[in-house]
């Protein structure tokens, strides 16, 4: 029988997935690393585990103990886990910018959850590394893990994390993208992997308000780049011992917008439910896509659930709250997101039985007719079938100019999605957008019923 002796035994060896439609036109294969498959759906189960056991090991905790952390939420349910197994207690510090779900599944694993504010310094009493560190001094038999400083996390990168990205690509990794925080990950898998090909590119994506790349890039810590943020999970207002700078090749910051609206794309567009970070890591690889090559093999590591975000960057009044989602989408947005946008039209001449075998090989219900390149009329899947039950001995015959009627009506790719009902209706069930290039698109009912 193929049985595990407890649920630590399942960490790690997480799928590769290739990206297909988020990526747009980069020319590399594109794999995400996706670490939702742990059995606390994020990376940090692999450092939490190696914390505890490192301590254990050391003797800086006995048996019955209790174990402190300060996390964003995912950490502490790494080092839960290990707990409930091995018979700690926990105690987790975290920010009062994180989300109520992940302070809400720390409990549910048994933890013990202080709050501590977002917007204050480092070494401030009341912040959620000041808060921890007192906590470890206060009670006995306690240990602080400190995710920030403790080795053993990036260690714990270097002994599986890396090891599998380097097997799972059989070695043809060309470029490892991933978001920095405490550092762990990034330097010990790149630490591994730059080992193995000391040419393989480590790209960090940071966010605005950490002080990550300017300090990489100038070696000044500067206090000026630190204001707060909303993104999750990565960027921080101190240097983590964790971070191997010599390791990183480039950091790239993105937005907190860019990269709550990508992570809602890869949910829709690739299925794969992730969290903040990840979609801060994808839209930093396609900021940086005009470094890649079709012959480039891209890691993205992809940290975390979209579960713990639910409250927040997969709820729309949220998002829009923050400017992040448009109230009012426009037919450009909507034309954007589309994964097809050829424009298929048929000439007013070829024959009715033409014309329904093209909309049925091109799954579509209506289509825009042409003469001399010129719109000329519309015709649709029901108009057709009608045609043809009416007619039944004289369809393969007649031409579509029999069966069209008027042209759907153009509208500017500036209208929103809204307006579009001054349009669409029961009898016209699509218009005809139109760039200012002159390109145009075919919208459907169908269409905005996807992108809203």
């Amino acid at each position: 029988m193929d049985i595990k002796n407890n649920v630590l035994e399942t960490i790690g060896n997480t799928p590769l997935i290739k990206l297909n439609k988020v990526i747009g036109d980069i020319p590399a294969l594109v794999l995400g690393k996706v670490e939702t498959y742990n059995p606390g759906h994020s990376i940090k189960d692999r450092m939490a585990l190696k914390m505890v056991e490192v301590a254990e090991a050391e003797g800086k905790i006995l048996p019955g103990g209790t174990f402190i952390e300060c996390t964003s939420g995912n950490t502490g349910m790494g080092i839960a886990l290990a707990a409930a197994v091995k018979g700690y207690k926990c105690i987790f510090t975290t920010s009062d910018k994180q989300s109520k779900e992940k302070m809400d599944i720390l409990k549910a694993v048994g933890a013990e959850v202080i709050v501590c504010p977002t917007d204050v310094r480092p070494d401030d009493p009341r912040s959620y590394y000041s808060v921890a560190e007192k906590l470890s001094q206060d009670i006995p038999n306690s240990y602080w893990c400190n995710q920030y400083d403790n080795l053993s996390n990036r260690q714990a990168h270097y002994e599986s994390t890396g090891p599998e990205i380097w097997e799972q690509t059989n070695g043809k990794i060309t470029h490892m993208i991933v978001g920095v925080g405490t550092g762990g990950t990034i330097s010990g898998t790149g630490k591994y992997l730059k080992e193995q090909n000391p040419n393989i590119k480590i790209w960090g994506v940071d966010t605005y308000g950490s002080v990550f790349k300017k300090y990489h890039e100038t070696g000044e810590f500067d206090e000026k780049e630190i204001y707060p943020y909303i993104t999750e999970g990565i960027g921080e207002d101190i240097l983590p011992k964790n971070v191997d700078f010599d390791l990183i090749d480039h950091f790239e910051k993105v937005t907190d917008k860019d990269g709550a609206v990508m992570a809602r794309r890869l949910a829709r567009e690739e299925g794969l439910l992730l969290g903040y970070s990840c979609g801060s890591a994808l839209a930093g690889l396609i900021q940086l896509k005009d470094q890649l090559t079709k012959d480039d093999v891209v890691v993205v590591i992809f940290h975390d659930h979209g579960s713990r975000y639910v409250g927040k960057i997969y709820n729309d009044e949220w998002m829009q709250e923050r400017g992040f989602l448009d109230r009012d989408l426009k037919v450009k947005d909507l034309i954007q997101k589309k994964t097809d946008k050829a424009f298929l039209s048929i000439d007013k001449g070829v024959t009715v039985r033409t014309a329904l075998n093209l909309m049925k090989e091109s799954d579509i219900s209506q289509m825009p007719v042409t003469a001399d390149e010129e719109i000329v009329g519309s015709i649709t899947e029901s108009l057709i079938l009608n045609y043809i039950l009416e007619n039944p001995m004289l369809h393969t015959e007649h031409e579509v100019s029999s069966v069209m009627t008027d042209p759907f009506p153009k509208v500017s790719v500036d209208i929103a999605l809204k307006d579009l009902n001054k349009y669409i209706t029961k009898e016209v069930p699509a218009v005809i957008a139109v760039e200012k290039s002159g390109q145009t698109h075919v919208i459907t009912q169908y269409d905005i019923i996807q992108a809203i």
